[in-house]
Formats: structure tokens, sequence, C-alpha cells
């Protein structure tokens, strides 16, 4: 069994669909920690309920290269997820994990990337641009912030009426569909099309 570590500072639906897609079936991997930067970060309340421990280290432990390695050992993490993580990662982690660190972005990138465009940031930015198009971008992460190997994207029509809010719920059904499907096909080699119905299972 191999095991990934998923980071995340907020409310935690993108850790807890990847969570019940590798725990509850057998993949060859399984979420074994959630870490977070936010003690009141609800993400740790829903690993809670699946039973998966979490563990809370401020910015500083984060970047601390011996606290981190100690916490990535214990939990024997082979790869990393991020999912709405809003810390940058140091670069002696990418380089412990090359290519298996895996970041969604909410926007098809390169548009609206990079530092402060996160979350509702986008959304906002994508409505008062006027886009008729947004999605999602899955994508490895490597120095540059959101610059990584693109490994997917799925896009979604923009109404001219839509507001930044309705935006925001259908980039989150992208999520949902996409994510977890993406990083079982990256980490395990299966089918895109074969790990997407495995999502529809749960």
């Amino acid at each position: 069994m191999k095991h990934i570590a998923v980071f995340a500072s907020g409310n935690g639906s993108n850790a807890e669909n990847i969570i019940r897609y590798f725990n509850l079936q057998d993949l060859g991997w399984k979420v074994s920690v959630v870490v977070s930067n936010r003690a009141d970060a609800y993400v740790l309340q829903r690993a809670a309920r699946h039973g998966v421990p979490s563990v809370v280290m401020t910015k500083a432990q984060f970047n601390n290269q011996a606290e981190m390695s100690l916490v990535l050992d214990q939990y024997s993490v082979d790869a990393i997820v991020l999912a709405g993580f809003l810390l940058m990662i140091p670069t002696w982690l990418i380089a412990r994990y090359p290519d298996s660190i895996i970041n969604i972005h909410p926007s098809l990138l390169p548009k609206y990337g990079g530092r402060g465009m996160y979350g509702r940031h986008v959304h906002e930015a994508v409505v008062a641009a006027g886009e008729r198009e947004s999605g999602i971008t899955i994508h490895l992460v490597n120095e540059d912030c959101d610059g990584g190997k693109v490994l997917y994207q799925a896009s979604t029509e923009v109404l001219p009426e839509d507001s930044a809010e309705d935006v925001e719920r259908k980039i989150h059904e992208l999520e949902e569909v996409y994510y977890p499907a993406v990083i079982a096909s990256t980490l395990t080699g299966c089918e895109l099309g074969e790990c997407m119905a495995k999502v529809m299972m749960h």
C-alpha cells in the first residue's frame, strides 16, 4: 500500500472527496494523513469522520525541513495532494517528491494563476473580465507558482448573468468529478475513463 498526504487549509470538500475515493476502494493507494496550517480548518473534522489522522503545523513548522520530514516519514508518505492549501511548497519538498505533488487550480491556467489568485479571488476576476468560460487545471507542482506540468483541464460555461458564487459552484462540481480521478490516473496509471467510473460509484 502506498500513502498520500493531503495538504489543506480550509473547508476540505476536495480533501473529503479524495479520502472517500481512495480509502473506500482498493487502489493500492490510500490517504494516510491530512496536514493543515490552520487549527480551525473544517477539513480536520472531515478527516476525523473518516478515521484519517491529521497534523496541524504552523507556517514556520511547515517550512522547517526536519519537522516536516518527521511527519512525512511517520506516515510513509509517497505522494502529496494539495486541496485548497494556501502556503507555497518549499523547494526541498518538491525535490523530495519529484512529479509526485499534485495541485488543483480553479481556473484554466495560465489564465488567473499566480500569487493572490486562489478561491473566490479567481472567480471574481473571471466575472469582472467578462469571460465566457472558466474551469479547473490539475497540475504537478514545481518551483513556479501554478507553473507545473498540466495533467488535465476541464471547462464550464460562464453565463453573462453568472455571479462569482455561480462560477464557484460550477467549479466545485468539476472538482468533485475530476480531481480524485486524475490523481488516481496519475498515481496508479489507470485510464482516466476507468478512474472516472470509480468516482461515479462513490
